[in-house]
């Protein structure tokens, strides 16, 4: 079609080398969801390293060397310790900032039912730990005939007020960051929450190696319940509270 039919019939006409170039759509890059799941690994291994590496060592050191080498703790040992916990928390809101996410994310939120709900995970989660705890010197004395030696004994024999901050916030460490967080992520990157229990709880019992064997496995049975009421309810409050009942009970009788 002429230029001059075109203009008859009021149909625009535009020479092809006026017409600018087709811009192809953007598309979102096929690498950047496995860069976000890179991301969100690298962002775990971080917080873990900073929350439990230290402890990690020091219990697994005291758990090979033997009972001689447990610590008497200072007041300043436990001011540190506070530090240190509230270092990995202020990080842990950091990276879920980052990611447009809250505590709440986590199943941190309160209500009335979940107070309650703390104090009956916290008896079932002691009942079951007591129950795993007579199982293992039973078939200790079985196979050996002797009582589990035990460890850890001395190292809160000289725990004074000052070990009370520490006691206190050590729940809402540990079950915000080996539990809540750790397990949000595994089961969102794996889709496995038997991956998540596991990891869970090997970890919080690992870095326990300091009461022994028989010491962190008692614990890994209490930490075991709560790893499971936490896959299924999505909630950290309760665990919260459970963890917290038992280093009251604790606490009680170091400074007794």
């Amino acid at each position: 079609m002429d230029t001059g039919t075109a203009n008859r019939y009021n149909v625009s006409v535009t020479s092809p080398s006026a017409v600018p170039p087709e811009i192809p759509p953007v598309l979102e890059s096929s690498s950047r969801p496995q860069e976000s799941r890179r991301l969100r690994y690298f962002e775990l291994g971080l917080v873990l390293l900073v929350a439990f590496s230290r402890s990690f060592i020091g219990s697994l050191s005291r758990f090979i060397q033997g009972q001689n080498t447990e610590p008497v703790f200072t007041a300043a040992g436990w001011v540190s310790g506070v530090v240190s916990e509230l270092t990995a928390l202020l990080l842990l809101g950091y990276v879920l900032y980052r990611q447009g996410r809250r505590f709440r994310d986590l199943g941190l939120n309160f209500s009335a039912k979940q107070w309650a709900t703390g104090f009956w995970l916290g008896v079932v989660a002691y009942s079951v730990a007591s129950g795993g705890a007579m199982l293992m010197q039973f078939m200790h004395r079985a196979m050996y005939g002797t009582a589990v030696p035990r460890m850890g004994i001395g190292y809160w024999a000289h725990a004074g007020f000052a070990s009370i901050p520490a006691s206190m916030l050590a729940p809402i460490f540990e079950e915000l960051i080996v539990r809540a967080y750790l397990m949000t992520e595994i089961m969102e990157l794996t889709g496995s929450a038997a991956l998540a229990v596991a990891v869970s709880v090997l970890i919080q019992t690992s870095y326990h190696l300091y009461y022994g064997w028989y010491g962190a496995l008692h614990l890994g049975f209490f930490f075991l319940v709560l790893a499971l009421y936490f896959a299924k309810s999505r909630l950290a409050l309760p665990g919260i509270l459970a963890h917290g009942l038992l280093n009251v009970l604790a606490l009680s009788m170091r400074l007794r």
